[in-house]
């Protein structure tokens, strides 16, 4: 403290009391210091998990569109199903997400989908994909938000199959491992198949002597 104001209407106010007086409030806010050090000793890594909280995210700048979606639609959405309030701006070339909630919950979900938005799929990871419709030749999967690829059916299962039909349907849940885009179109290819190990060879009967 450099400077002291005190405003009294009566005159006559030694500089020694003032000098006590900073000096016992000093010793007592030291000792409720103390006294608080002794319960928490310091400061907690995370605030408590239904205490409202904002966090903020940056992103490439080319993810911009595909987080707002068109019209807005994709950020509404996240924000009516995770119960956030979303803003995104571009600041110096990049995207800056802010996210607000009431809760960890929603912060957490959000944030999870925006990654999922922004993320480059790499070939050979894995996916927990979500089967979006079928068709006679595989299953289309949403492997992350906003993004899908087909499950060939002969990358299903090491059986030969010839239709999907009560095997899988819409809205199952699927492992699935990125193996390659199609060189025409683009598309992500993924298999289930890859990921389930593969049956043992039948042994060969034995010849009956």
């Amino acid at each position: 403290i450099c400077g002291v104001q005190m405003d009294i209407k009566v005159d006559g106010l030694k500089m020694e009391v003032m000098r006590k007086a900073l000096d016992q409030a000093r010793r007592g806010r030291l000792h409720i210091l103390d006294a608080m050090y002794n319960c928490i000793p310091a400061s907690r890594e995370d605030v408590k998990p239904h205490a409202p909280r904002m966090v903020k995210l940056f992103i490439d700048k080319e993810f911009i569109g595909a987080v707002i979606g068109p019209g807005g639609k994709v950020i509404q959405e996240i924000q009516r199903e995770t119960g956030t309030t979303i803003t995104l701006e571009e600041i110096n070339n990049r995207g800056e997400v802010s996210i607000f909630s009431v809760n960890k919950e929603g912060v957490d979900k959000a944030v999870s989908w925006i990654k999922g938005i922004v993320a480059v799929p790499q070939i050979g990871d894995t996916y927990d994909a979500v089967v979006k419709s079928i068709m006679p030749f595989g299953a289309f999967v949403e492997f992350l938000p906003g993004k899908q690829g087909l499950v060939h059916i002969s990358e299903v299962s090491w059986k030969r199959l010839e239709t999907l039909d009560g095997l899988v349907k819409e809205g199952d849940a699927m492992k699935v491992k990125l193996i390659g885009t199609d060189p025409k179109s683009g598309k992500f290819k993924l298999s289930r198949k890859a990921l389930i190990p593969k049956p043992d060879q039948q042994s060969p009967t034995e010849n009956e002597s």
